[in-house]
């Protein structure tokens, strides 16, 4: 008897075994790299080495000591509980109790003198009470450890220290287990039963970086990328998910899946294929690293087919961990407007890198924002002391989003573009102890169609932004007099009022030779010699200041900023965002078919609201009697 079997003459050869697939879809190309490919990865890695992204190694070995010290913290700690709770001697012996890292760190993509998000994993009998003070207590007796403080009311209770130099936030868990054993693995996703919600939520960050890492094919291939596109996004002000853009686990998991779609693909290729990726996105469609699984644990996942609320997100990436959830909620018209227009730019100026016609370091020069739009709205926060400066700045930070898609409904504002980068602003009296701080946001207008006259009344939009970080700084009980809020609108030449020079200092555009993009500003603007003079430019001394809203008579109600455009002889069609790809000037092909998430029903965005509210330029909507009282300024956009 033949030992194998032969095949008959003529019979087709036996089926390949199947190729092994990452993610919910086959791989784009299984290509694998070239010497050209490999050599451009190393001239990304000198690139990188000036801008500080790779950790020395003796600062390596630092982070490890300063984890295993909190580590043996934890533990004894846990084991002193244990022995308070007359628990088994056996048990005690054998209790546990683990830090736990995630996010950047975890990830192995963080930088220097980055901080770390570590997770403290409990067992059963160490209450969520017990972290937030006999743990707290026995951080305050180490001496390595500055700046400890609790926020355990927090959407997800932290500890907050600076623990030998290097911050650290840490999350507590309590699992609903006996002893916490040196091997755990928190993706098991029956960890989850029985847990509180703050417990779940702590655990989350954890899963997900764990899961990321297993569902790429080239673990140190995704470091490098992923270290290449988040100093991309910092460079280019796109990096910052309070602000609607992308935080660093949305920037992981977009990085996640360019590795999946070319799975043998070094860094160099990868840069290249993830703005050719994401530049051809169909959003809404979902990103997602795997196929979302049921639990049956009754916890909320994001499903539009089930959620109203989640029909409305318009660049959802879903997190792979059970509860999937969208990290991008955040995300507004304009956010994604602007990155978008980024990732364009992005593809061609990797084509230029490809055709050795330009350097790595083009791709993170960073844009000259001053210089990108003509009209800009800057918004200061200020406080007496800087311990209140420290958190009303936090909280207004964290809502200018808010301002944001109140601006976008203006049906003549076409874009509103946030820097996420915040200054420091000039005092308003030299003699008094203030902090102030300011945001500024670039603005796109459009024309109307049947007028050559565009007055732009911003009042409501800005006061129902000031309302809403008043009550919520009142509901907190973290309001305190003299914290303030003011806006104001800028012309571009009129930024060197509050910015300093070198902020404003006008970089050159590096345009692709042969690539036709349009970006995003509005150029098209211009205003005539003779109605410059016609402009009032309100200083930061007459700003209006705002305060927080009387329930009677809204009193110390927020600036009013009214906008009224003279366009009599203005061309300005509304901005389009159009892309011509380096093929069409090349003759090299890059057009892929991307696969979308099949998953999932196709989402139209949501319809852009048409709010009007157009006031001529000598008729005024009626304003709190506050506003009366104040000298008002009129913001001409001319």
């Amino acid at each position: 008897m033949m030992p194998f079997p032969t095949a008959a003459p003529g019979a087709p050869p036996p089926a390949a075994p199947p190729q092994k697939h990452w993610g919910i879809s086959s791989p784009i190309s299984l290509a694998a790299p070239k010497d050209t490919d490999r050599e451009l990865t190393r001239r990304l890695v000198e690139t990188l080495k000036p801008f500080g992204v790779f950790e020395e190694e003796e600062e390596l070995q630092r982070r490890i000591l300063i984890l295993e010290k909190l580590n043996n913290l934890v533990k004894a700690w846990i084991r002193e509980i244990s022995e308070s709770r007359s628990l088994p001697q056996a048990v005690v012996d054998s209790v546990g109790g683990k830090i736990f890292t995630f996010g950047s760190c975890r990830l192995g993509v963080h930088t220097k003198g980055a901080d770390i998000d570590a997770l403290c994993v409990a067992p059963r009998h160490v209450d969520r009470s017990d972290f937030f003070t006999s743990f707290y207590d026995k951080l305050k007796l180490q001496e390595e450890v500055k700046d400890l403080r609790a926020v355990e009311e927090a959407f997800v209770p932290v500890i907050k220290l600076c623990f030998d130099g290097i911050e650290i936030d840490i999350l507590f868990a309590r699992l609903a287990l006996q002893t916490i054993p040196e091997d755990l693995d928190l993706r098991d996703d029956s960890l989850l039963k029985n847990l509180d919600i703050r417990c779940i939520r702590s655990l989350n960050g954890c899963r997900v970086t764990d899961e990321i890492l297993h569902l790429v094919p080239n673990i140190d291939n995704f470091r490098l990328t992923l270290r290449a596109i988040k100093l991309w996004a910092k460079c280019h002000n796109i990096y910052s998910n309070i602000l609607g853009f992308l935080g660093g686990v949305s920037w992981a998991m977009l990085v996640a899946r360019t590795c999946q779609l070319y799975p043998n693909a070094v860094a160099s290729t990868l840069v290249r294929k993830f703005f050719l990726v994401f530049s051809e996105w169909e959003w809404p469609n979902p990103v997602l690293l795997k196929e979302p699984e049921e639990r049956n644990l009754n916890l909320p996942v994001w499903d539009p087919r089930v959620n109203p609320s989640d029909r409305y997100h318009l660049m959802p990436i879903i997190t792979p961990a059970y509860p999937q959830q969208n990290s991008t909620y955040n995300v507004s018209v304009s956010t994604r407007m602007v990155m978008i227009e980024e990732f364009k730019q992005g593809l061609a100026i990797t084509h230029e890198i490809l055709l050795n016609k330009a350097d790595w370091s083009k791709l993170f020069e960073a844009p000259s924002f001053f210089q990108k739009y003509k009209h800009y709205i800057v918004l200061l926060a200020s406080a007496p002391t800087e311990k209140q400066h420290l958190e009303w700045v936090g909280l207004v930070e964290s809502k200018i989003r808010i301002l944001v898609g109140n601006l976008e409904k203006n049906e003549f504002i076409t874009l509103a573009h946030v820097n996420p980068q915040s200054f420091p602003a000039p005092k308003e009296n030299a003699d008094k102890e203030e902090f102030r701080t300011m945001w500024v946001i670039g603005l796109v207008l459009k024309k109307p169609e049947d007028s050559d006259i565009l007055n732009i009344d911003l009042t409501y939009d800005i006061q129902s932004f000031t309302d809403t970080v008043y009550r919520q700084a009142m509901n907190s009980k973290m309001f305190e007099m003299d914290m303030k809020i003011a806006a104001m609108h800028l012309r571009r030449k009129e930024l060197h009022q509050l910015l300093p020079n070198h902020v404003l200092q006008e970089k050159k555009a590096h345009l692709t030779e042969g690539v036709r993009l349009t970006t995003v500003n509005d150029s098209s603007l211009h205003m005539s010699v003779d109605s410059e003079n016609n402009i009032t430019v309100p200083l930061p001394t007459s700003t209006v200041k705002a305060g927080p809203l009387s329930s009677s008579q809204g009193r110390n109600s927020p600036a009013l900023a009214v906008m009224a455009a003279s366009l009599s002889t203005i061309q300005a069609p509304e901005v389009s965002l159009q892309h011509v790809s380096p093929s069409e000037s090349s003759g090299v092909a890059l057009s892929e078919n991307i696969p979308q998430a099949p998953s999932q029903p196709t989402i139209s965005a949501p319809p852009k609201p048409t709010v009007t509210r157009v006031v001529s330029s000598t008729h005024m909507v009626n304003h709190p009697p506050i506003l009366q009282e104040t000298q008002l300024q009129t913001y001409l956009i001319l």
